[in-house]
């Protein structure tokens, strides 16, 4: 898009490409997001910035009105297979905040300079400008929705210090974090959650969202101990565990119908309400991100839509489901070997996996470990998935090259063409692989994934 379009989308407050470019306007020095309700600024005081944390650089605070750090992801990330791309994703897992810009280096296979000078050509920011942005909009969400004392939400975000805490979020929104605090919806009785009672979140995506399909899906997937899903179609609840860097969690995320999000004036746009019992408040970030990917919430439904509807035997599928997801997965490890082990994947959890101190209703276990696995049961093909998993062999996190991952997966015995296609979609996140059982046309690219979700759910 070129600045002009970018301005007509500001003009007409178009949420489609909210996440996808930021507008800030020189004389207020507030950033926004395109949808913003207040009035249109002049185009010639307006700039406009790839990202949150190029406008934050540029001496821009977060608009109250709008909330532009709380919009979906751009959809860009989660499609984009470069260098660039793995990067985002990676930052976005809490990656610079637990191991560096160094950290983040060595898993791109680059050198911290090259990572420097790649995001900050592209995106207006580098590594930690981006990270920065993020631990603010982490720290905003637990002022806003816990009780935690402010010393702890400092650490719990991923400042290094108290006064860089304060310093962050006094430049990203111009107040004080106690301020931040006493603004929260509701005033302070809003801060109803804590990270042992949950903490209440919206999960944001934009346009349409076929919920129904998607919990469908976890439904029909849910392996008991970890998962389950509970309630009637169109008002159910997904609650799983959730293995973290930290600690671990146990979440529960909310199904929404279309019809309850357009009533909530949502649309084109909406949410998922989701609840998160943290062990450690420090996996916040972490937890979001994987559930977003999961649920495919970073999705563009606009720009999926749009291909694939300009095939005909696709176009009435488009029609009777409007912004149908493709899920990924919460934990890409768990997700690859659930992909080879089938149904004997309960007795893998109820055998292996790891005890919670106190369970939570069904839930009672954590997905094991892939090391534990490779040591408890080394032989055949799972065993050699394993292994490669906990040594490295193969990777899955959210900046692995999917290429390199899909070529390390075939080179293991007994890896079906189909397991690796399930393993690409689901744990890499890719929106175009075509299985192995299915005729899926070129056509189709670069969103094959949508299509096959699609032609699922149609049925036979």
């Amino acid at each position: 898009m070129d600045e002009d379009t970018r301005y007509e989308a500001v003009r007409s407050r178009d949420a489609r490409f909210d996440g996808a470019f930021f507008f800030a306007v020189e004389t207020t020095g507030i950033y926004c997001r395109p949808s913003c309700p207040a009035v249109t600024p002049k185009r010639r005081n307006v700039r406009f910035f790839r990202t949150a944390a190029a406008a934050q650089g540029s001496g821009f605070r977060a608009c109250r009105r709008c909330r532009p750090d709380a919009v979906p992801g751009s959809a860009e990330w989660n499609v984009r297979a470069d260098v660039v791309g793995r990067a985002v994703r990676l930052i976005g897992d809490g990656v610079v905040d637990r191991e560096g810009v160094g950290g983040l280096a060595d898993r791109l296979g680059y050198s911290a300079r090259q990572v420097q000078r790649q995001l900050t050509a592209e995106l207006g920011a580098g590594p930690v400008a981006l990270a920065r942005a993020q631990r603010a909009h982490t720290a905003r969400v637990l002022l806003q929705t816990t009780g935690l004392p402010v010393t702890e939400i400092a650490f719990a975000s991923g400042f290094a210090s108290v006064r860089q805490f304060n310093d962050t979020v006094r430049a990203v929104y111009a107040t004080t974090p106690s301020a931040l605090r006493a603004a929260a919806p509701g005033g302070r009785g809003a801060r109803r959650g804590d990270p042992v009672a949950g903490i209440p979140l919206r999960l944001a995506h934009r346009g349409p969202y076929q919920a129904g399909p998607v919990f469908d899906l976890l439904a029909r997937e849910a392996v008991p101990g970890v998962e389950e899903v509970t309630g009637a179609p169109g008002a159910r609840t997904y609650r799983r565990t959730l293995r973290l860097p930290y600690g671990h969690a146990v979440v529960a995320v909310e199904e929404r119908t279309a019809r309850a999000a357009a009533g909530t004036g949502a649309h084109p746009g909406g949410w998922l309400d989701a609840l998160l019992r943290l062990s450690d408040p420090r996996d916040l970030t972490t937890a979001v991100q994987r559930l977003r990917r999961l649920f495919d919430l970073d999705a563009d439904p606009y720009a999926v839509d749009e291909r694939l509807a300009a095939d005909p035997r696709l176009a009435p599928l488009v029609a009777a489901r409007p912004g149908l997801r493709s899920p990924g997965a919460a934990d890409p490890a768990e997700a690859a070997v659930r992909a080879l082990a089938g149904p004997a994947a309960e007795r893998l959890v109820q055998r292996y996996g790891k005890t919670l101190d106190a369970p939570s209703g069904s839930l009672t276990h954590l997905f094991p470990d892939p090391a534990v696995l490779a040591g408890a049961e080394p032989a055949g093909a799972l065993g050699e998935l394993t292994a490669a998993l906990a040594d490295g062999t193969v990777r899955l996190d959210p900046g692995a090259d999917r290429d390199a991952a899909e070529a390390a997966l075939r080179a293991l015995p007994g890896m079906s063409p189909a397991a690796v296609a399930v393993i690409r979609v689901r744990a890499l996140g890719d929106p175009d692989v075509a299985p192995p059982d299915l005729d899926v046309p070129e056509a189709w690219r670069p969103w094959r994934s949508y299509a096959v979700r699609h032609l699922l759910a149609e049925g036979p």
